[in-house]
């Protein structure tokens, strides 16, 4: 895992018949926003993305890699001194020809930051398949 526990924090993790959500904490003082941007924070796209891949991999124990990004976006600038917590939305669906289809969210209330649809495969079947 690259950004847990580092640039990001689960506060809450739930997973019940294919839906996890998280609570998860902003760590504003990361490096990243050193240079992402200076005096302006913006939390990156492709953090946004790595969150969502990291809250499915710790709810379900696996490690994957993207497979297929269907549908990616961003709907809204999170400043992370302005939004510090955000829940995450994942809903799967349980692997076909080992992929993991999922949508899933950043939201803050009625806030929602991103949108994703795509899938995901476990390392160790792509691995097998090489």
């Amino acid at each position: 895992m690259i950004l847990l526990n580092d640039f990001f924090t689960i506060q809450h993790l739930h997973s019940e018949q294919e839906l996890i959500t998280a609570d998860i904490e902003i760590n504003p003082q990361h490096k990243i926003f050193e240079g992402h941007f200076p005096g302006q924070p913006v939390v990156p796209g492709v953090c946004m993305m790595q969150i969502v891949k990291e809250v499915l991999e710790d709810a379900l124990d696996i490690s994957t890699n993207l497979s297929k990004a269907l549908d990616l976006k961003f709907l809204l600038v999170i400043n992370p001194l302005e939004t510090k917590s955000l829940q995450v939305k994942i809903k799967y669906s349980l692997p076909e020809n080992d992929q993991y289809s999922l949508q899933a969210e950043l939201v803050n209330g009625d806030k929602c930051f991103f949108k994703f649809k795509g899938s995901f495969v476990r390392q160790n079947e792509l691995a097998e398949r090489n």
